[in-house]
């Protein structure tokens, strides 16, 4: 951040500019304000310096304009959630809070272990985990929807009329003989020709989703078992930093699944996936009406 934003920040704290304009009163008021103005401008000037950078107050700056983005992009991923609980069938519903609670009675549980002193001190499934569990979380969830609505593009879309469509266009191309070269055949043959492959072009990308639609199936059950593994992890041992690098590694080992979701944004429209993550474990999520 640049100093201008420190200083500026500094000089529209409601301290500082009650005590400018009070200077300011107090130096019409005195009779000499050629005297005591310069006087005020030269304190005001000062203090804004000294404030400005001052390494702790920079780092009290920085920390409020990042928890004003944190604020922001949390209302952001919880339109999104909306968005997702809002078109989402039933049972995928059932299937991501069923592994919801899962969650939250294994932190149920380890809370009451910490407390019966029967786990070594040090609580489990601690915030960071947590945020890392959120984040898993909030995979799961895109991926259903991704799953959703690449199953709504292919039960709208007939694979066998396609290919239908591949054959008429290209019988018809046959049925004109290769030796006519008239201004008519060749305007026919163009068409024809472009039809065909217009429709090779719509198979190659329903094959595609159909492709997609089970890769990101198997990676739901995947996804599904590691994060139940993790949680389970988080009670039984008591090592936060072991914990931590699991759920990195389980985060590392989606990179491809993210990328797979972010070039299926058109399908959901979702937008990309990104760092925004909603609370979705400690917080009760209330569903949208749907279904």
């Amino acid at each position: 951040m640049s100093l201008l934003k420190y200083v500026q920040t500094a000089f529209q704290n409601r301290w500082n500019l009650l005590a400018l304009f009070g200077g300011v009163g107090l130096s019409v008021l005195s009779g000499h304000p050629d005297i005591t103005l310069p006087l005020v401008a030269a304190v005001e000037i000062g203090y804004l310096t000294m404030l400005g950078t001052h390494p702790k107050f920079q780092r009290a700056v920085d920390a409020q304009d990042a928890a004003a983005a944190r604020d922001k992009n949390s209302d952001s991923a919880n339109g999104v959630l909306r968005q997702i609980l809002k078109q989402l069938p039933a049972p995928a519903l059932t299937r991501y809070e069923r592994l919801r609670a899962s969650l939250q009675e294994l932190r149920q549980i380890a809370d009451d272990l910490q407390q019966s002193g029967t786990l070594a001190s040090g609580q489990p499934l601690e915030s960071f985990q947590l945020a890392g569990l959120d984040r898993l979380m909030w995979i799961f969830l895109r991926l259903m929807f991704t799953q959703f609505s690449l199953g709504k593009f292919l039960e709208r879309t007939s694979r066998d009329r396609i290919v239908a469509d591949i054959k008429q266009a290209q019988t018809r191309l046959n049925a004109i003989p290769a030796t006519d070269e008239s201004p008519h055949a060749q305007k026919m043959r163009r068409t024809l020709q472009d039809n065909a492959q217009t429709c090779q072009e719509r198979l190659a990308n329903y094959e595609k989703a159909q492709a997609n639609y089970e890769f990101v199936g198997h990676e739901l059950d995947r996804l599904e078992n590691k994060i139940k593994s993790l949680a389970e992890l988080g009670v039984n041992r008591q090592e936060p930093d072991y914990i931590s690098s699991q759920v990195d590694t389980v985060a590392r080992s989606l990179l491809d699944t993210e990328q797979t979701m972010n070039d299926l944004h058109f399908a959901t429209g979702l937008g990309p996936l990104n760092d925004e993550t909603p609370d979705l474990i400690q917080q009760r999520v209330v569903q949208a009406e749907n279904n």
